[in-house]
């Protein structure tokens, strides 16, 4: 399928306000598109062949011209393009931004038709308070601050795999022992969940309720040393 250019978006585009009463004017302004009914603001339409930031930022500048203003792309049949692949984030990024989407989708007769996911208007994001606790416990159960903010060379070191390099650095020294004291030594009050579950492959189990650290356990406590320099002794 030979791909759209701008201009190809034109008709369409057109046709579809057209048929809800509008009348549509090409290149007025520094605008891609301008459609006018009576009684109405002005609706824009900017036009490009993908979704891309200086459509965005071309959508933003024409807010200050009205507050219906669309932004419109191809709709890709087959292709790994950026409107398949983040489908849900680009209307998200839309909404957030009160600009409205559509997208134009030419099927293998050529008869080209436009959806409008999204219309422009005022959006307040809603806070999850769940989230928000999440962020906050996280927070405050994480002992210093182990991580590179933006990249790490290894996985995140969160209040979990702290506990657990707890209960693997007790395990290490004393041997085999019972979560249950494994619990009360090292003052990590999910130690008996942290063994039972094994996320990391850092433990097993010798016997009923009785745990010792694995090979790969002994080489976490050497790769997150400085982690555990942190962490202190005894109780958490």
């Amino acid at each position: 399928m030979t791909a759209l250019r701008e201009t190809d978006l034109y008709p369409p585009v057109k046709r579809f306000l057209e048929a809800q009463g509008y009348s549509v004017k090409g290149e007025v302004g520094n605008c891609d598109i301008v459609a006018v009914r009576e009684g109405d603001d002005p609706v824009v339409v900017e036009l490009k062949t993908s979704f891309s930031l200086p459509l965005v930022f071309q959508g933003i500048q024409r807010q200050a011209i009205t507050d219906d203003v669309y932004l419109a792309v191809p709709e890709q049949a087959r292709g790994g393009r950026l409107w398949h692949k983040n489908q849900r984030e680009i209307i998200k990024l839309c909404r957030r931004l009160g600009l409205g989407l559509m997208t134009v989708r030419t099927d293998e007769s050529g008869l080209q038709t436009v959806a409008a996911h999204l219309d422009p208007g005022p959006y307040q994001p809603r806070k999850s308070r769940q989230r928000r606790g999440i962020l906050l416990r996280e927070f405050q159960r994480r002992v210093g601050d182990p991580n590179t903010g933006g990249t790490s060379k290894r996985p995140i070191v969160t209040a979990y795999r702290q506990d657990t390099l707890r209960c693997a650095r007790y395990l290490d020294r004393e041997g085999p022992t019972k979560a249950s004291l494994v619990k009360a030594e090292t003052g990590v009050s999910r130690a008996p969940q942290i063994l039972l579950k094994d996320v990391y492959g850092w433990f097993y189990r010798v016997e009923r309720g009785i745990y010792a650290v694995s090979p790969a356990g002994q080489n976490a406590l050497g790769s997150y040393a400085d982690v555990l320099e942190t962490l202190g002794e005894g109780a958490a």
